[in-house]
């Protein structure tokens, strides 16, 4: 388990006494220090004794807090080993039917407007293919050579047999950890983190180590030191314009975690579905320019369209032929018309990432000026570049909002979906990928459900992409 030391609590703390009685003060912002992923669950507190002395209160006080804690079912205190942040998992319900609702769980924009035109260049190109068995594991030769003229471009010289073409990056990630993850093995993700990456890993029977992460970027020393508590397989970060906080990790960043992968003998997994939604960041060498051993992965689904469900893995030789062995299991490779079409969408890469920039420039501006207008008192960060904000939208329960939203005729994902074991209910993702004007449309719709006294549980989409 995790500790945190009664120093790095103050830290963290920052200015959390208010009007009330100092240990219910004093609770509450430990609450929601642990609702927002700060104190991530199972997180051991300083003693009590520890932490009066630091923030030069008694040891009532802090006592009465921590009873406070156990009481709102935010802490487990056992006799001899101390007291652990507890955070309930939000139940696994079904979304209700979207229809007639401005659907906002899903980051995604329209596909691109050369889509079209790659599919027809593709179907012209497909002859050849039919007088072959059509079976390719590893995907076609075409694909894999532009694939890997992508990372040349951008600095990480590739050859083909270093890339195996998946049926979109979800596929990558199950077939992934399909191949080196067991059951009881700790896997590091960032918290927040991708929610189908979670699941992919909970599938596998893994034990989840979180790695705080905030729009102002990761803590490399809780990391770190999560590390050597923990000794993970593998850790799943995504360094661009990471979902849901739009924190990108700077080079000596990159090269830190690089280090830290070799040193605990870990393998790294750089998700970078969303590397190429560059706003106003300026390009930044890939994770596994730094890491030899690591593996990338990749894919058309956010830069084209998430209807073409094509994606890739780089990764070593050797563990590019193991994940060729775990994957007949699963299928027998993508089908070869998606993969054409990718083939004609690389060649235009250029012209999609400036389109692409375009329209989230828009959409971001539209929201951010949208939520300074209605909703003045939320904090919302924004970012370089990606396809959503993370707003902290406190005092409000996110949960609550995403319920009251749908009778407006919006629909969110809460918080809890993106955090490990129910963090977050303090934060709200909003993708910009919808037009401008749906964008303002939304906000005031989430204005006037933020005005609702509607309660309860919110339902977790299946799907938040």
């Amino acid at each position: 388990m995790a500790s945190i030391t009664s120093q790095r609590l103050d830290a963290i703390l920052g200015s959390w006494a208010g009007r009330g009685p100092a240990y219910s003060e004093l609770a509450e912002r430990l609450r929601l220090l642990a609702l927002d992923g700060r104190l991530p669950d199972g997180t051991r507190l300083p003693a009590e004794r520890d932490l009066a002395r630091t923030l030069g209160l008694s040891r009532t006080t802090v006592a009465a807090a921590y009873a406070r804690l156990r009481e709102l079912g935010c802490l487990d205190s056992v006799r001899g080993s101390g007291s652990y942040i507890a955070l309930p998992a939000p139940p696994p319900v079904a979304a209700p039917d979207e229809t007639g609702i401005l659907d906002l769980t899903k980051a995604a924009m329209p596909a691109a407007s050369i889509v079209g035109e790659c599919i027809g260049r593709a179907v012209e190109s497909l002859g050849p293919e039919l007088a072959r068995s059509g079976y390719e594991i590893l995907g076609l030769p075409r694909l894999r050579i532009a694939v890997a003229e992508h990372f040349t471009r951008r600095g990480l010289p590739t050859e083909p047999d270093q890339i195996m073409i998946t049926n979109g990056v979800q596929h990558a990630i199950a077939l992934l950890v399909r191949a080196v993850v067991s059951p009881g093995d700790r896997a590091a993700v960032e918290q927040p983190t991708y929610p189908h990456a979670m699941d992919a890993l909970l599938a596998a029977k893994a034990r989840l180590v979180p790695l705080p992460v905030s729009p102002e970027g990761w803590d490399l020393d809780a990391a770190a030191a999560a590390f050597r508590a923990a000794s993970p397989v593998l850790a799943y970060v995504m360094p661009d314009f990471h979902n849901p906080t739009g924190a990108s990790l700077d080079t000596a960043g990159r090269e830190r975690l690089a280090r830290l992968a070799a040193q605990h003998r870990m393998l790294l997994v750089a998700d970078e579905t969303t590397a190429l939604l560059d706003i106003a960041r300026g390009p930044r060498p890939p994770l596994a320019a730094f890491a030899g051993s690591a593996v990338t992965l990749g894919g058309l689904s956010k830069l084209a369209w998430g209807g073409l469900r094509v994606g890739w893995i780089r990764a070593p030789r050797t563990l590019v032929g193991r994940l060729a062995q775990a994957r007949t299991g699963l299928d027998l490779g993508t089908p070869v018309l998606e993969q054409l079409i990718g083939a004609e969408l690389l060649a235009q890469e250029d012209l999609l990432v400036a389109e692409r920039r375009a329209w989230l420039g828009e959409g971001l501006a539209a929201l951010a000026t949208a939520l300074s207008t209605h909703l003045p008192e939320w904090t919302v960060p924004v970012p370089d570049g990606g396809m959503a904000v993370w707003a902290d939208c406190s005092p409000h329960s996110s949960s609550r909002l995403v319920m009251a939203s749908r009778a407006h005729g919006v629909a969110l994902t809460a918080g809890p979906r993106f955090g490990v074991d129910g963090a977050f209910e303090h934060r709200l993702r909003l993708p910009f990928t919808a037009r401008p004007d749906e964008l303002r449309a939304a906000v005031e719709a989430l204005a006037q459900a933020a005005g609702d006294t509607s309660t309860g549980p919110a339902a977790a989409p299946l799907v938040a992409v």
